[in-house]
């Protein structure tokens, strides 16, 4: 099933009492999204904050994927159901929103789709903004089971290094995975896991939307993955953009995908750890 849906999509669903919008923008910048717009919002969605709500509060690392509980028991408050037909999106295109549908579906939802372009595709379709999110008026029954394979912690990616069934494909730019340039983030090594694959994010985005299936399927060729790879495994800063790279193999078909949650701000901080 293609997660990704057209404003049209939405729009006519706006009546049914199932659907919930999540607006899932980011407060921090990403290399290569566009600008975002911090002053609208689409109509009856609500926030679904993975900085300071759904994530780990016990972890020094950003956006960690939170416990099963903790994941349930905010979904509910926001006032999601087991039957919800949830639709995800950010404020500057396809970056943000990946991270939020990959969450869902790691707690065995299903029925969670991406606004492919977000709220600038909105605009462009001149459909109608708002500027506060929806009040909630009762909690859902949302009772999902985390699947821990979803997101994978840095033992997991450490002991798949010389795997050769395992692939680890970096999102970030060839500059950092080179070790070219300075990492955002102070402490953290420039370089990359070893054994690992560069694919930019940005290679996999026209503007604010994902190429088409067929240009991302071309793209991923390109890479000359082995046909002997059964698992990826997708790394980048701090989780959010390896989100983009595992949505371009999900809609190629590539099946066994997680993300390294950590990613590189928890693999280039650990001075034992090997890099390339």
């Amino acid at each position: 099933m293609n997660p990704l849906v057209t404003p049209e999509w939405v729009w006519a669903r706006k009546e049914d009492p199932k659907l919930v919008i999540l607006d899932a923008s980011i407060n921090f910048q990403i290399p290569g999204e566009v600008e975002k717009d911090t002053q609208n919002i689409i109509p009856n969605s609500v926030q679904f904050d993975y900085d300071a709500v759904f994530c780990d509060p016990n972890s020094a690392l950003p956006h960690m994927m939170p416990t099963q509980d903790r994941f349930n028991q905010k979904a509910q408050a926001l006032g999601i159901n087991n039957d919800s037909i949830i639709v995800v999106y950010d404020n500057s295109g396809t970056f943000a929103s990946p991270r939020a549908w990959w969450m869902l579906r790691a707690m065995g939802h299903n029925d969670v789709f991406i606004l492919d372009g977000g709220l600038t595709e909105w605009k462009l379709c001149q459909l109608p903004l708002a500027q506060e999110y929806a009040e909630v008026d009762q909690h859902g029954n949302f009772s999902g089971q985390l699947d821990p394979t979803f997101f994978i912690s840095l033992a997991t990616v450490l002991s798949k290094i010389d795997d050769d069934s395992s692939l680890t494909v970096d999102a970030r730019s060839m500059a950092r995975f080179k070790g070219e340039v300075a990492e955002p983030r102070a402490g953290v090594r420039s370089g990359h896991i070893p054994n690992s694959a560069c694919l930019p994010f940005a290679t996999l985005i026209e503007k604010h939307k994902m190429k088409t299936t067929e240009e991302l399927s071309d793209i991923i060729k390109q890479q000359n993955y082995s046909e002997q790879k059964e698992h990826f495994i997708f790394s980048c800063g701090s989780g959010v953009t390896a989100c983009i790279v595992l949505l371009a193999h999900y809609l190629c078909g590539f099946q066994s995908l997680s993300v390294y949650d950590g990613s590189w701000t928890e693999w280039g901080q650990g001075t034992t750890l090997p890099i390339e």
